[in-house]
């Protein structure tokens, strides 16, 4: 999930032919997510693929947020690995490294996907959006971000009654990074424990 909690933020209506009807349709789902979804929980399993086509081991877990800005993401396979957001700061602990890294909430997810999932607000100012036809049963957009600093080249969203599904992120290394997102239970009452964090006794805590 490190690539994917540092990278988006949103799409813009568009409509015309039947291609961009497509992304139109998927704006609105978008939009409704947004709108009425204010926590929410689920699994999800990522995986990357590099520019050659070699995969790297899926990893696999499951997710809590509360909009704005708190989450709680952790991975269970095939290692551990937990990214936590109290809606000031994220914490990303490594067990392996027995490290914490710290950022502010806005340097971690201010333009990224999780901006979309975790966020709240304007999702229209940070990105160009273009239409893609639909594919595997879902509605598709791409948006590509207007800073050049985002770390990434495109991110395509596919949303199915009115969720994200799958997030596909095209980074600036050639790799594709892929959330499969499953389970989703919208606007469960999430106690305020879920989106805290204490760093482990002995472990090095980096802040950035």
């Amino acid at each position: 999930m490190r690539k994917i909690l540092g990278r988006l933020a949103a799409v813009t209506l568009l409509a015309a032919s039947p291609a961009l009807a497509l992304a139109a349709d998927a704006q609105a789902q978008l939009r409704a997510f947004v709108g009425a979804v204010q926590s929410a929980t689920g699994t999800f399993v990522q995986s990357t693929v590099g520019p050659q086509g070699r995969t790297q081991p899926a990893q696999r877990g499951s997710f809590a947020f509360q909009r704005p800005g708190k989450f709680n993401w952790m991975v269970q396979q095939p290692y551990e690995q937990r990214i936590v957001s109290d809606g000031k700061q994220v914490f990303q602990y490594d067990p392996d490294l027995a490290q914490v890294t710290v950022r502010q909430v806005d340097q971690a997810i201010g333009t990224s996907p999780a901006a979309i999932l975790f966020g709240s607000g304007n999702l229209e100012q940070a990105f160009d959006v273009s239409a893609l036809p639909a594919r595997d049963g879902l509605e598709w957009l791409r948006a590509k971000p207007r800073s050049g600093d985002a770390g990434f080249s495109q991110v395509d969203i596919g949303m199915k009654d009115d969720l994200p599904v799958r997030i596909e992120l095209l980074d600036a290394f050639g790799q594709t990074t892929r959330v499969e997102l499953a389970g989703i239970q919208s606007n469960p009452q999430l106690p305020a424990s879920s989106f805290q964090f204490q760093p482990p006794a002995g472990v090095d805590v980096v802040k950035m």
